[in-house]
Parts: structure tokens; C-alpha cells; sequence
């Protein structure tokens, strides 16, 4: 039920050789992911995103900056910050310790939600029709 929020093999960061040069979680003036603190069963004091809330920027050596969103609707359960230290863990290790955050959507979305996720096969059409 919770969703692990990583980089597609599709994105640029992964597919043209860029190096990472920063991840800022610092969303706006009064927003920072790295802020969120979760307690208790309920994950009380989660971040509540929607489908378009940014969850952080990443700059390239060359001057590109991707704003990563959350694309679901749920509760922000942690960033990695383990990323901030070690960027490279995004393109060496994107599904696994390279993950950017863990999100919880609402028990009753969250059937709809996977429902309308895409299979392998179905993301790998998409791509080819770009």
C-alpha cells in the first residue's frame, strides 16, 4: 500500500550521462520536505501531497534543473536524505537505495490508484510513442 516515489529509466538524468550536482527538498520559502515529521500509527504530521506537489529539484553539471513531483496523492511518509550525500546513489542505484521518497496514499484510493498504474510493457509502449 505505500508507493516508493524513484527516477523512471526513462528520465534524462538516467539516460544522457549527467552527472548530479544537487538535490534540494527546500520546495518554496516555507516548505521543506526534509521538515516532515511522522509519528504513530496514523503517521501523524505526514505532508499531505497531491499528484502535482513537488517533492524536490535536481540540478545536473549542466546547468538543467527537474522538479520531481509527487504524481500521487497521499502522505509524505520520508524522504531519503541519504541522496543528499551521495547523489550518484540516483543514477547507480535508482529503484532501490536511490529512491527519493516513500508516500502512503489514503486506504480508499489506494486500490484505484494501482488499478491505473502502467505495467512494464504498457510503460515501455508509451515511451516509443514519444
Amino acid at each position: 500500500r505505500i508507493c516508493v516515489i524513484t527516477l523512471a529509466e526513462a528520465h534524462p538524468l538516467l539516460q544522457s550521462g549527467k552527472t548530479i550536482k544537487n538535490i534540494n527538498y527546500q520546495i518554496s520559502a516555507n516548505c521543506s520536505r526534509l521538515q516532515n515529521k511522522v509519528s504513530g500509527k496514523s503517521k501523524r504530521g505526514a505532508q499531505f501531497l497531491t499528484e502535482l506537489a513537488p517533492l524536490c529539484r535536481i540540478s545536473s553539471s549542466d546547468g538543467e534543473e527537474y522538479t520531481i513531483y509527487s504524481c500521487i496523492r497521499g502522505r509524505l511518509i520520508e524522504v531519503n536524505e541519504n541522496i543528499l550525500s551521495n547523489p550518484a546513489l540516483l543514477q547507480e542505484k535508482p529503484s532501490t537505495e536511490g529512491y527519493i521518497a516513500v508516500v502512503l496514499p489514503k486506504f480508499e484510493e489506494s486500490k484505484s490508484i494501482t488499478q491505473g498504474l502502467l505495467t512494464q510493457k504498457e510503460y515501455e509502449e508509451v515511451l516509443l510513442q514519444r
